[in-house]
């Protein structure tokens, strides 16, 4: 019986994150980027990971990468349950109250679940190194891929019909500015979160340079 249970544990949880495959980024579709194929939640998570991992190498941070790795593993494993929601839709105690309850109850099936729930919470918390550096890759990851999309003309400024994060005052005022999509994104996430030197100049290189011209 404790081995069925296991394997059973084993499967729930594979199955429900991997219900991440299958949620489409909510700021993709805000934006209505016209793309036959957008990026998911699960490959977010993939590309932050593939990021943090560049980070470390070009930069040499002093931290734990495979803490870091575990941390942005399972930093969205919430949304396999109350789905992406982004600022811009719900307030942040709210969505952190509901994203919470969300972990707890995915890895409450787990032996190891206070453990890893531990870990989620860290990263959340962005205190410690590690935490604040998944952070900054979590948030300058989702840029990126904006610039990435702009970069095919994936979308088009003038017809943002019922996009609420447009709306936004500190996003309009960026585009007013006469930014790119891409380009509004990068100078927000320098002016939003607690990018350090390091996050700050890729992030001002990227909003220079076309990412895909050297490969």
């Amino acid at each position: 019986m404790e081995r069925m249970t296991k394997e059973q544990n084993v499967l729930d949880y594979y199955v429900l994150c991997s219900r991440l495959k299958d949620v489409v980024r909510t700021g993709w579709k805000d934006w209505h980027v016209r793309r036959e194929r957008v990026e998911s939640v699960a490959e977010h998570v993939f590309g932050v990971q593939m990021l943090a991992i560049a980070m470390r190498s070009e930069y040499q941070y002093d931290i734990d990468i495979l803490k870091v790795i575990f941390m942005l593993a399972i930093h969205e494993i919430g949304e396999a349950v109350i789905g992406d929601l982004t600022r811009f839709q719900i307030g942040a105690e709210e969505k952190e109250k509901r994203e919470h309850d969300a972990v707890h109850r995915i890895l409450g099936g787990l032996l190891d679940g206070a453990r890893i729930e531990e870990l989620f919470l860290e990263f959340d918390a962005h205190q410690t190194p590690e935490a604040l550096f998944a952070y900054q890759c979590d948030k300058l990851e989702c840029d990126l891929q904006c610039r990435l999309y702009d970069e095919e003309g994936c979308v088009d400024l003038a017809h943002q019909e019922g996009n609420r994060t447009a709306e936004d005052a500190a996003v309009a005022e960026l585009l007013k500015s006469g930014a790119s999509w891409s380009e509004m994104w990068l100078q927000f996430g320098r002016q939003s979160y607690p990018y350090d030197e390091h996050f700050r100049a890729v992030s001002e290189y990227a909003s220079e340079h076309t990412l895909r011209a050297g490969k």
